[in-house]
């Protein structure tokens, strides 16, 4: 079977289309509006709810079309399956030793804190490339409609549990992760957080006074477009804020105790310093994601950027990550 000719990333295509790449046996993972996941057949393919893009037209929001990325190069039929949050934890150790592994999980979902608390101590992380993404719905539907994923191998959908794609390589061919990650820790004070978790209330501020988070924030007229940022022994993690409430503060991501925050350095010109850091060469990117704050944050829509795919609710490269781009590039050793 001839590969498609799509860019790195993927490309925007009509549910017909689809249809066809999915009946010519094409392997896919595929993102768009629930409503159009529900009318595609079964096949090699899974799928994760969402209307934001970075696609051929540059970023756009769009209900009526799906967003193709074809994977290539593997061995043998991938192996889809769903995953409870009571199965996730088995998820590196049922992927392939030579290969990757592609999983799409429902925002708000059991399984979508399940694995944010507690991927990086699921049994061989880290030992095998497993990244994919939360999905969403229309910003305009948050609270009205639940995000979704797709298994199309069985043909069904659910609203509660993962949808993982275990891809095996040929042996000369290998498999890697990539983050691009603008934000750095800014010169601000360090915020450390008693437990883990989705939501905060106290915090310690410099290891020495304990402070209202949310109050902290009014006062200081932070501006949570910038995330928390943590420094796991030189990569950065961000920690987005969802809502400030009058004295809880909701992430989307979880924060951990033990750990230094500073929100971030504010960013002159995304477009630009993002296109800085790309590769030179996109040709053996397969897979890749963005945040949806950074397309709404950073006014997306209509710019463009080399590497396409969805915009989501959250990426994952190991673990839950935030406003951070995603990319898997697989390279034939021998060449």
């Amino acid at each position: 079977m001839e590969p498609l000719n799509f860019p790195p990333g993927g490309t925007l295509v009509s549910v017909e289309r689809a249809q066809q790449l999915i009946l010519q046996g094409h392997c896919l993972c595929i993102a768009g509006a629930g409503h159009l996941l529900e009318q595609l057949p079964k096949g090699v393919w899974i799928a994760g709810s969402i209307p934001y893009f970075m696609a051929q037209r540059g970023g756009e929001t769009n209900s009526e079309q799906l967003l193709i990325t074809e994977i290539k190069h593997f061995l043998g039929v991938p192996k889809i399956a769903f995953y409870s949050a009571q199965e996730i934890q088995n998820i590196a150790k049922d992927a392939p030793e030579n290969g990757f592994s592609i999983v799409i999980i429902p925002a708000g979902s059991s399984v979508h804190e399940e694995y944010a608390r507690n991927a990086p101590n699921y049994e061989d992380m880290y030992m095998k490339p497993i990244l994919g993404w939360v999905s969403g719905v229309h910003l305009d539907h948050l609270g009205k409609q639940l995000p979704s994923v797709a298994n199309g191998d069985i043909g069904e959908s659910s609203q509660r549990q993962a949808v993982v794609m275990h891809v095996e390589l040929p042996p000369d061919y290998s498999a890697e992760i990539n983050t691009t990650n603008l934000f750095t820790q800014g010169d601000g004070p360090v915020f450390q957080f008693p437990q883990a978790g989705f939501h905060a209330s106290q915090c310690s501020v410099d290891n020495d006074k304990t402070v209202n988070l949310a109050e902290y924030i009014q006062q200081n007229n932070i501006d949570i477009r910038l995330p928390l940022v943590a420094d796991y022994c030189g990569m950065l993690v961000n920690i987005s804020i969802r809502e400030v409430g009058e004295s809880t503060v909701t992430f989307y991501a979880p924060v951990f105790d033990g750990v230094d925050y500073r929100f971030a350095r504010p960013l002159d010109d995304y477009q630009s310093q993002f296109q800085q850091q790309l590769p030179a060469n996109t040709d053996s990117i397969q897979f890749s994601c963005n945040c949806i704050l950074n397309y709404v944050y950073c006014e997306l829509e209509n710019k463009d950027i080399a590497i396409k795919g969805p915009m989501t609710f959250g990426e994952i490269a190991y673990q839950l990550l935030n406003q951070t781009m995603v990319y898997l590039t697989v390279d034939n050793t021998l060449e």
